[in-house]
């Protein structure tokens, strides 16, 4: 008799698994929930034309996933970690604060408020309405309450709907990007998954969708231990393309913008080289030579990032899943980071 081995997937998996099956939902359900909240954000925004958005983490990747989207509508909006802020700190004056935090409860987050204390400008986000933050800073709350899975992913979507939440606040139309959540893509990821099969590490890289890309290299180190990271495309082209390599991975996020051209040069260059190249693309344009393309409708802004992310993750789910047996349980981390 001929025994089927049968691969038991991780525990840790099955609670990603479970946090995303329900992020369309309670992303659509927290963006109801918080224009109302959102008004006073828009409110203070307009009065100081100035944004200061704080977070660690994925919560820092989603606020320099916005940085663009509030300077397109007239902010000066700067992303940087709380614990920089922290270290070597920026004025305040004159700047509306949002912070981010899913839990509400990292070190960072609770050390700053009680060093710093939230002005009148001071605004959360977060998932948890009991959280310090919540109790710190007047807050928008996610639905559903705080991820359990470690790897952010239904987090991340929530906090954008939020983010969604003020940018209407702000004029923004959000049909797109609404539309995005409640008719999400599903692209195959196959032949990505087997372009990326063999390598030591991945690169993630954009241009106004930059913030994804380290969204994706944060979750690709966390859940696979490999050391994934993230260069802005500028910032790829000025030197580190000598890293490329057939073990040498990169993935370019290219959406329907200004800078689509820019990711179009270095996708043309990148597969010039040996290293696998990964294109999540909803530019319209024709696709790269060389490369794989995950395809999705032309989108930009909020729109290309809510059709793009839950794919990003499915990914980064299966590249961990092919290389480590216990992928989703951390070994030297914790879900809320409680030291800095």
């Amino acid at each position: 008799m001929t025994m089927t081995e049968t691969k038991t997937r991780p525990e840790g998996l099955l609670a990603i698994d479970r946090e995303m099956a329900r992020q369309h939902a309670d992303a659509i359900s927290s963006y109801e929930a918080a224009r109302d909240g959102a008004v006073a954000i828009a409110t203070s925004l307009k009065k100081t034309g100035r944004l200061l958005l704080l977070g660690m983490g994925g919560s820092h990747a989603v606020s320099r996933a916005v940085e663009p989207l509030y300077r397109a509508l007239g902010i000066d909006a700067l992303a940087i970690p709380l614990s920089e802020q922290l270290g070597a700190p920026l004025s305040l004056d004159g700047k509306t604060v949002i912070v981010a935090s899913q839990s509400g409860e990292s070190a960072e987050v609770i050390r700053w408020f009680k060093e710093t204390g939230a002005t009148t400008d001071t605004f959360g986000l977060t998932l948890e309405a009991g959280s310090f933050l919540a109790g710190a800073a007047q807050s928008l709350v996610g639905v559903g309450g705080t991820e359990r899975a470690f790897a952010a992913t239904r987090s991340l979507t929530i906090t954008f709907a939020l983010h969604l939440a003020v940018l209407e606040a702000l004029g923004e139309d959000p049909s797109a990007a609404l539309v995005a959540l409640n008719a999400p893509e599903n692209p195959d990821i196959s032949p990505a998954l087997a372009a990326f099969s063999e390598l030591r590490t991945v690169v993630t890289s954009g241009r106004r969708l930059q913030g994804v890309a380290e969204a994706l290299a944060l979750g690709l180190t966390e859940l696979s231990r490999l050391p994934c990271f993230s260069l802005e495309g500028g910032q790829l082209r000025h030197g580190p393309m000598e890293m490329l390599s057939p073990e040498i991975g990169v993935a370019l996020f290219r959406g329907q913008d200004a800078t689509s051209e820019l990711v179009t040069a270095m996708a043309t260059s990148v597969a010039q080289t040996a290293a696998p190249l990964v294109i999540f693309d909803a530019s319209g344009e024709a696709p790269v030579d060389g490369a794989i393309t995950i395809p999705f409708k032309p989108a930009s802004g909020m729109a290309a990032i809510f059709a793009m992310l839950p794919t990003a993750q499915r990914l980064m789910v299966a590249f961990a899943e092919a290389r480590v047996p216990d992928a989703g349980t951390p070994v030297r981390s914790s879900k809320i980071t409680r030291s800095e």
